[in-house]
């Protein structure tokens, strides 16, 4: 019996281009990136992504508190925080003078201290998410990266039209909700997320190329320096 014929060249080359644009793979956060190690691996990830539920509801429930307080109430900052500290205080003040009478021992409050070590860790924590970030905008000011630029200018513009229309306090308030409904959310249907992620990166990846043939391309530059010769 005959072999079957095989495909053309043209319908193999077909085939890997179509594999080569298909956005099956493409990972929104990295190959190797869990959503747990992106937000730091520890115990702040935990919370966020609610393996603790007990910690991550008391977060919610106390942001939500607090907003209540400030935006609906109309509280103020020092004027509550004075009266949790008179009401603590005083409470802790008649308890221990109390056992003195009724000859039971004193509430146990434990002594807190921020330990050095402590200390170290989050001013090093901090400094390098400042550098990162430092570093970031000074390659996006010496023009390195046109879609960096853009999606920076598309960022603050929004934040910028999203503080019009709310306050410093709610707009924190609806970031600490977005911390624990977005990771966990995007956690449960990481698969679906990257497949559209992947589609709309193909397709932004293609409008670019397009932008920079027919605009960015024909962009006049100043003719190269000869280089001094000895």
């Amino acid at each position: 019996m005959a072999e079957p014929a095989s495909p053309p060249a043209d319908g193999v080359s077909e085939a890997a281009a179509a594999a080569a644009t298909t956005p099956r793979g493409f990972r929104l956060l990295g190959e190797d990136k869990s959503v747990h190690q992106v937000l730091g691996g520890g115990k702040a990830a935990d919370v966020l992504l609610w393996k603790d539920k007990k910690i991550s509801a008391a977060v919610i429930g106390g942001a939500s508190v607090l907003w209540f307080l400030f935006e609906v109430v109309d509280y103020h900052f020092l004027t509550l925080i004075s009266h949790v500290l008179i009401g603590v205080l005083a409470i802790l003040f008649l308890w221990s003078k109390a056992t003195i009478f009724i000859k039971k021992s004193p509430p146990d409050i434990p002594e807190v201290q921020i330990s050095e070590d402590l200390a170290m860790n989050v001013a090093l924590a901090l400094r390098t998410d400042i550098n990162q970030a430092l570093h970031f905008l000074r390659e996006i000011a010496l023009g390195h990266g046109l879609m960096k630029f853009l999606g920076v200018i598309i960022a603050l513009w929004i934040l910028s039209e999203i503080g019009d229309l709310s306050d410093f306090l709610t707009l924190f308030y609806v970031a600490i909700l977005m911390l624990h409904t977005v990771p966990i959310l995007y956690h449960k249907y990481q698969d679906k997320v990257d497949h559209f992620a992947g589609k709309a990166h193909v397709e932004l990846s293609r409008q670019y190329s397009i932008l920079d043939a027919k605009v960015l391309s024909k962009i006049l530059r100043g003719p190269a320096k000869d280089k001094k010769q000895n």
